[in-house]
């Protein structure tokens, strides 16, 4: 029960200043029709409500599962099992991101439909999915993260000169909203389960960085896209 409490307690304090800026602007320079604002109410108690128990489902489900998941991979002796369902769990849980929805209905809304709200999800899960794989990988190898930042960034700014110009903000958009409530949390449990079995001194240091990682996989993913489609 005090888990809930204080999840409580975080969502009010992460609700209250967008909160105090509506009723600031509605009741000095705005002024928005009551229903426009009646309406943002029963939003904000509907959002209140629903992170709340998103929050508290991540505390008490989701954290523990991937840590859980992730020590007992490499116990079973196979480098590959523990790669193969990094990339497994990275694409599940990019395509359960809601970030990644919502930039894939504006991006389906603005081409158009040119581009499908379906294939630009799973263009940035395969992306999401490629570079956590890459990062039990580097795990498993004793990879330093500097190498796999400085290649992957490189990549990023070479593939940027041949993408339109259209496809470059919305990759590292993609990049962006990789890093949601739903990837994060997975990602990171993961990641910490797999550097407690195999990183030894280094456990702390291994078991962080994927998340940066991650973020580059849809950058990639959705440039190659542009390139494509261009």
């Amino acid at each position: 029960m005090q888990d809930i409490k204080e999840t409580v307690q975080e969502v009010f304090y992460a609700v209250l200043p967008i909160t105090a800026v509506v009723f600031v602007l509605q009741f000095t320079l705005i002024w928005l029709p009551l229903a426009t604002f009646f309406q943002f109410l029963v939003g904000l108690v509907m959002v209140t409500v629903g992170l709340t128990l998103f929050l508290w489902g991540v505390q008490v489900a989701m954290l523990p599962i991937g840590e859980m998941i992730g020590a007992s991979l490499p116990k079973m002796g196979k480098a590959w099992l523990v790669v193969f369902f990094g990339i497994l769990l990275g694409f599940a849980a990019t395509v359960a991101e809601p970030d990644v929805r919502v930039l894939a209905m504006q991006v389906d809304q603005v081409s158009g439909g040119d581009i499908s709200k379906n294939l630009l999800i799973y263009t940035v899960a395969a992306g999401v999915a490629f570079f956590v794989g890459l990062a039990m990988l580097r795990i498993i190898l004793s990879i330093p993260i500097t190498y796999l930042l400085v290649t992957g960034y490189a990549l990023v700014f070479l593939l940027a000169a041949f993408t339109p110009n259209h496809f470059v903000p919305v990759s590292f958009d993609a990049g962006g909203v990789t890093t949601g409530p739903m990837t994060v949390p997975f990602i990171l449990a993961l990641g910490v389960g797999v550097a407690s079995v195999l990183g030894g001194k280094t456990a702390s240091a291994d078991g962080f960085g994927l998340v940066a990682l991650a973020s580059i996989g849809p950058i990639l993913a959705v440039m190659l896209l542009g390139i494509f489609y261009g």
